[in-house]
């Protein structure tokens, strides 16, 4: 219909009328707040790159989540850092380790929030690859038996779901077969399904100690050129049974979730990773970004585009300004 019949301004021209027919809705129940546990008591250890994000230990750590829960963030997604780290990344599956011991108490203190474990080898292995290394070249079907090792630790411990970012060819599969051999077959496993071998990363890197000592990861995490290699990636992991697929990281890869969710219409998160987070940090500290705008509008992005789950470092921060969003509805 020809203007001036059509006028797409007139569902623009106030808050309310604009609320109503937005499309694109972000709540709290999106959210998922990334948490690093790392070994001692009392310690909450602030990150240089990542303005607002600690390590804590475990003490510290349950401090924070009485503060997840008053903003009902439904769900967390815990690291570890390794107390020892060896060729093998023995700690990783040890029933006694920080994260194994962090997941435990975890439940016992708040067991409606959901425990979100990340299964992968970097943070603990003295070499830094996601992988067990044989004569300098990651061995994929070794490092299955391991990755197999650690899901069933953090099953035991009492994780909800369990989160493999490694990038090996048939870890899904053989987690899947794992859990369910060992009495898990209730645990989901949300996988990191296209992880881009990415820039975005430096600052988780700094803070779980995981940059790799020699060579890179582009062996096994994907090329960031390769749109159709990630569909076939999501493809694959749900095959083998992955019940939420993942892109990592989230805005130079928003057409990956758009395409994804077209095509598979599968439960589908997205990372929106430490380098996302610390740029606009850092802009903000510049006075070159309104921060809270910018995180709200980079968020609706990730959702518009088409992830049912939005990690993000910035899971308090929405949380505050949704509910601040909502009270003034009120």
């Amino acid at each position: 219909m020809p203007f001036p019949r059509q006028r797409l301004r007139r569902l623009r021209g106030n808050e309310t009328l604009r609320r109503m027919v937005r499309e694109t809705r972000l709540g709290v129940d999106d959210l998922i707040y990334p948490l690093f546990v790392a070994p001692g008591k009392n310690t909450k250890r602030p990150l240089a790159s990542m303005p607002g994000i600690y390590q804590h230990s475990l003490d510290a750590l349950l401090t924070e989540l009485k503060e997840v829960e008053a903003l009902a963030i439904p769900a967390i997604l815990l690291f570890g850092i390794a107390e020892r780290k060896d060729e093998r990344g023995s700690e990783a599956s040890s029933p006694h380790g920080t994260l194994q011991r962090a997941v435990k108490a975890i439940k016992e203190t708040f067991p409606e929030l959901m425990v979100i474990t990340d299964i992968c080898l970097c943070a603990y292995t003295t070499h830094g690859h996601c992988g067990i290394i044989e004569e300098g070249r990651i061995d994929n079907d070794r490092t299955l038996e391991i990755l197999k090792e650690i899901a069933l630790s953090h099953a035991r411990a009492g994780a909800d779901m369990l989160a493999p970012s490694d990038m090996m060819d048939g870890r899904v599969g053989a987690i899947r077969t794992a859990l369910d051999s060992g009495g898990f077959t209730h645990t989901p496993i949300m996988s990191y399904a296209a992880k881009f071998a990415s820039h975005f990363y430096g600052p988780f890197r700094e803070a779980v100690d995981s940059a790799p000592r020699f060579g890179d990861r582009r062996s096994y995490q994907m090329d960031p050129a390769n749109a159709d290699e990630a569909l076939r990636e999501i493809r694959l992991d749900i095959e083998e049974g992955a019940d939420v697929v993942m892109v990592k990281p989230a805005l130079a890869y928003l057409d990956i979730i758009f395409r994804a969710r077209q095509q598979f219409g599968h439960p589908l998160a997205a990372f929106n990773v430490s380098g996302e987070y610390s740029l606009i940090k850092a802009g903000s500290s510049q006075g070159m970004v309104e921060e809270k705008g910018i995180m709200l509008e980079v968020l609706r992005a990730i959702k518009r585009a088409g992830a049912d789950l939005i990690i993000t470092y910035f899971a308090k921060e929405a949380a505050r300004a949704l509910q601040e969003e909502n009270t003034k509805k009120a």
